[in-house]
């Protein structure tokens, strides 16, 4: 507004103007007073009103130019209305007093104090600004005019104004008359009115523009479409503009709330995260509806519960989840993020939950007050900032109530109304269904996390095999729990297996279909398998389970998983692998090379009919293994070789321990969150050297076996293990004896010292040895009774010559380090 007057505080008392500028600035009486009443601008037209220079009244009371004393209803109108019209008498420098019509409008000061601010005094000067003909011009633009309408004359000013235009501005025609629209209404939307007419008169043509304008009297603004016609006179001859303006103010305001509506199924529940939803509703509703809001939820709602039925307890206790201001910073806040607070009976909260619908309070000094009997600080706020009306809206989705959404407006000169309450309540509406959803995905997710880790290894078994470190991994909350799973199985002869699968999915329907496949493996593995015959059949089992899937009606149908099985064995030091559509494992070689083993891929574990491939490598003592599912070097903006290649830097680097190893591959290669599950499986290879090993052939014929027994017993002598020769005996006696009556050669007897005694063998027969009960008078059958009973365990394994027989005794008494005998 210092704009709109920077030509009437300039040291020269004429206005500039251009002489092809219609407009005559000095045809108003302008003058600006600051709160003090001192005179701050002085214009051309005022000093041809009153005959003083601006050096002679700038600076000066602007009392001085009265008579004497205004009246005292002046005097608060001043202080009180944003405008003021009427007659004032003003004294001439000659001394002589003139009655003008004078129109004085304050201008908003930059704070919040509504009293201040600078003053702007208009007076139109009696003089025509143009030969305008009104009883023609009169006749052309008021006949019939529905909207508010105001004829002015090629200068510019204010000719005739309707009815309309009285009301909405708030003045008779006789204050507005002579008097420019920058003079009138007193704000920036002015002067881009008056361009629009100056360019209609230029060019002929009607100019349209839409204002958003604050009218004094007003306490908010105002939408006006507004046309403005160039009007010719019967030779055609332009003589002013004709100004008509319709108030779509309601119009702008649906539009608005259409916008937020639209605005708010865009920006609401883009993740299922609970608290991020809560502050999505917040940050939709400012400014455009609130200037402070809040979002409070029951405390059982972040766990994933139901709520009590019925209306909550009193006091009401709610959580605050989000919040969100029109100022930095949000200074309005009393309960901090997290915190659960009580809210009595009489709370607008309280009240919007126990009777479950919205309500719009006004926020008096009586509320006020009632507020600080039971929470000071709360009340303290509504005074700071000067709360004026509340929305509270109930949040329900699914019959359940989960909270309240609180808006409030301080800044906003409007109450809530009716429009702003469906408003609120769509918003809040679609914001609770998203909230639900979060909470139900909650509860969700907690229920396959505790099934997965349920299902996971709690503590992996002991063997001598492998040195072994792993890791896991659930998926963020947006992406929920996946079918990811690892397993260290220890096998017959010292070896192990290691796995590593994916199902895919999320949810308890990938977390059970893991825990099954889980299962799956180690019963498989318990028949001691190769691991392409071992991953043939798991595919098999998931056909099934796809089957069951589609026949029930509450589960997902197909099924998918991929799947490493390795098997390492620490007397020969090779792995056999393979596997089902799964990334390949690192190997790092005990020099710090990194490489990736070439391992047919196999097609994915559901699809039937396709074999799976075997690979064999040896491996050093020492070496590491890396299995891991392809959540680790799958991530947002990085491909799978990107992946490969972070991973073999990270573990080319040496690693104090196998556990540093996982921690530094995880933050190397997953900095932030994982966006699906990772499974992390390290291993470092041991091997069994010969003291620890004792093989024989054996010759295909019955009395082989006593001398058999003899060389096992003196083995045992020399690994200190005296005091099981009896029950090795038996073993080695029963195992060889039935190898060589049902197998066939060659035929091998193995015993290897670890843990545990195992003694092994080996023919070429496929038959595998059943144990029975051999009835009284039988000859035969105990011998694998007897070996069953005085042994840990036994079994066979199928190989790709014949199988092998093997027996594992426990030991429990000290021996000095083993030697090996070869006799």
């Amino acid at each position: 507004m210092n704009a709109m007057t920077g030509s009437d505080t300039a040291g020269d008392d004429r206005a500039a103007w251009r002489p092809d500028d219609p407009i005559d600035e000095s045809a108003t009486a302008r003058a600006c007073m600051d709160p003090h009443g001192i005179v701050t601008g002085w214009s051309e037209g005022a000093r041809r009103l009153l005959g003083y220079r601006s050096a002679e009244v700038i600076g000066r009371p602007a009392a001085s130019l009265l008579p004497g004393e205004p009246p005292a209803e002046t005097l608060r109108s001043l202080k009180t209305l944003p405008r003021w019209n009427g007659t004032a008498t003003l004294l001439h420098r000659d001394g002589h007093r003139l009655a003008v019509n004078l129109l004085a409008h304050r201008r908003p000061p930059d704070g919040e104090d509504k009293e201040g601010g600078e003053w702007l005094l208009v007076s139109p000067l009696a003089r025509p600004s143009s030969p305008l003909q009104d009883d023609a011009l009169v006749l052309c633009a008021f006949t019939g005019s529905p909207f508010t309408t105001a004829l002015y004359d090629t200068g510019l000013r204010l000719r005739r104004a309707n009815a309309n235009m009285e009301r909405v501005i708030g003045l008779p025609e006789a204050a507005m008359q002579g008097l420019r629209v920058s003079e009138i209404v007193v704000d920036p939307e002015s002067d881009r009115t008056e361009q629009c007419m100056r360019r209609a008169l230029e060019t002929g043509e009607q100019q349209h523009l839409q204002q958003s304008l604050h009218l004094a009297g007003q306490e908010s603004e105002s939408v006006w479409t507004t046309s403005l016609t160039p009007v010719r006179d019967a030779e055609g001859t332009i003589r002013g503009v004709l100004l008509s303006a319709h108030d779509v103010t309601e119009e702008h305001l649906a539009r608005g709330r259409l916008a937020l509506l639209n605005e708010a199924s865009i920006r609401i529940g883009s993740t299922l995260d609970l608290a991020r939803t809560a502050q999505e509703l917040a940050d939709v509703a400012i400014p455009h509806l609130a200037d402070f809001v809040t979002v409070d939820l029951l405390p059982a709602i972040e766990g994933g519960d139901d709520p009590l039925a019925g209306s909550p307890p009193s006091p009401v206790m709610l959580r605050r989840v989000a919040y969100q201001s029109v100022l930095e910073g949000c200074p309005e806040v009393v309960v901090s993020l997290g915190t659960v607070a009580a809210y009595p009976d009489e709370s607008t909260a309280a009240r919007c939950l126990t009777t479950g619908r919205p309500l719009i309070e006004n926020v008096t000094v009586p509320v006020i007050d009632q507020v600080a009997r039971q929470a000071p600080d709360r009340a303290e706020q509504m005074r700071r900032f000067g709360f004026h009306s509340v929305l509270a809206v109930p949040m329900r989705a699914r019959g359940i109530t989960l909270g309240v959404a609180t808006f409030s407006r301080h800044r906003r000169p409007e109450p809530f109304e009716r429009d702003d309450l469906l408003l609120g309540e769509e918003i809040t509406a679609r914001a609770a269904v998203c909230i639900d959803n979060a909470r139900r995905y909650t509860r969700e997710r907690l229920t396959s996390l505790t099934l997965q880790s349920s299902l996971l290894p709690q503590r992996l078994p002991p063997q001598a095999a492998v040195d072994v470190a792993s890791r896991y991994l659930p998926a963020s909350t947006q992406a929920g729990v996946g079918g990811d799973w690892f397993d260290v199985i220890p096998l017959s002869g010292t070896r192990v297996a290691l796995v590593v699968g994916d199902v895919v999915g999320h949810g308890i329907q990938a977390s059970a279909a893991m825990g099954r496949l889980r299962t799956a493996v180690r019963t498989l593995a318990d028949v001691d398998l190769p691991p392409d015959e071992l991953l043939t059949h798991l595919d098999d089992i998931v056909i099934r389970m796809s089957a069951e899937g589609e026949s029930a009606a509450d589960t997902v149908g197909d099924i998918g998983a991929t799947c490493l099985y390795a098997v390492y064995d620490p007397v020969s030091r090779r792995c056999t692998l393979a596997r089902a559509g799964h990334p390949v494992p690192a190997l790092v070689t005990p020099d710090g090379a990194v490489e990736f083993p070439d391992i047919p891929a196999g097609p994915p574990l559901g699809l039937g009919g396709l074999p799976f491939e075997v690979a064999e490598i040896e491996l050093p003592e020492g070496s590491l293994l890396a299995l891991f599912t392809d959540g680790l070097i799958e991530a947002r903006g990085r491909d799978i070789d990107q992946g490969l290649d972070l991973l073999r830097k990270v573990l080319a680097r040496p690693a104090q321990s196998l556990e540093s190893t996982c921690d530094t591959v995880l933050q190397a290669l997953l900095p932030d969150h994982p966006t699906d599950d990772v499974a992390l499986l390290i291993a470092r290879t041991c091997a069994l050297d010969a003291a620890h090993v004792a093989t024989w052939d054996v010759p295909p014929d019955p009395s082989a076996v006593t001398e058999v027994r003899k060389k096992a017993t003196r083995q045992l002598d020399a690994w200190g293990l005296d005091e099981a020769a009896f029950v090795t005996e038996l073993v080695v006696s029963e195992l060889v004896t039935n190898a060589i009556r049902y197998g066939g050669a060659p035929i091998q007897l193995r015993l290897i010292l670890d843990r545990n005694l195992i003694c092994e063998v080996s023919d070429a027969s496929n038959t595998a040895p059943h144990l029975r009960r051999a009835r009284t008078f039988d000859e035969g059958g105990r011998g694998l009774l007897l070996v069953a009973q005085l042994t840990q365990g036994w079994g066979t394994r199928q190989t790709y010559t014949g199988k092998t027989i093997w027996a594992e005794q426990a030991l429990s008494i000290p021996r000095s380090s083993p030697s090996t005998r070869t006799d």
